[in-house]
């Protein structure tokens, strides 16, 4: 069996698993940002998310015009938004494509409370680069997440899937 035949039975044998991952990453990014999403009309969300918030040059100014739990509902009206919004991607990829650069938006802003939250270096362990497990663990899943929605923009960006 030559090289070149090797990797292409490779390939055809991952074919499978890569559609099922594809398929984990898209729709599980959806029920994870929708779910984070609901969770924002709760109080208990809304108080929170309030540290991460109000110490954040970009997001703070948000709370003069927005009470905490106000603010915490329409961030999650955003997230669900997005999520059915990447959710589509099968009958409207470009709308998909919304939906996931929202998405790489929320992520983005969440990882800058990395910067700019209190806590989130541990102490007792040297301070950074070791993170506490809240705030610092809790935020830094965002990269993968963030990852994930730039795969589905650049997914969705390609248009419909052509049959073969």
């Amino acid at each position: 069996m030559s090289a070149e035949n090797s990797t292409t039975g490779l390939r055809s044998r991952s074919g499978p698993i890569t559609t099922v991952g594809h398929l984990v990453i898209r729709y599980g990014l959806v029920v994870v940002v929708a779910w984070i999403g609901a969770m924002k009309y709760t109080e208990y969300e809304a108080t929170g998310i309030k540290p991460l918030i109000s110490n954040s040059p970009l997001m703070s100014w948000l709370y003069n015009i927005f009470s905490v739990r106000t603010l915490s509902g329409v961030l999650g009206t955003v997230e669900i938004i997005a999520a059915v919004l990447i959710a589509v991607r099968p009958l409207w990829p470009k709308v998909s494509a919304v939906g996931s650069l929202m998405g790489v938006l929320l992520f983005l802003g969440t990882l800058s409370f990395l910067f700019t939250t209190p806590g989130v270096a541990e102490p007792s362990a040297g301070g950074f680069p070791a993170i506490s497990v809240m705030p610092g663990q809790f935020l830094l899943k965002d990269l993968v997440l963030l990852g994930a929605a730039l795969w589905t923009l650049g997914d969705a960006l390609e248009g419909p899937r052509r049959v073969e």
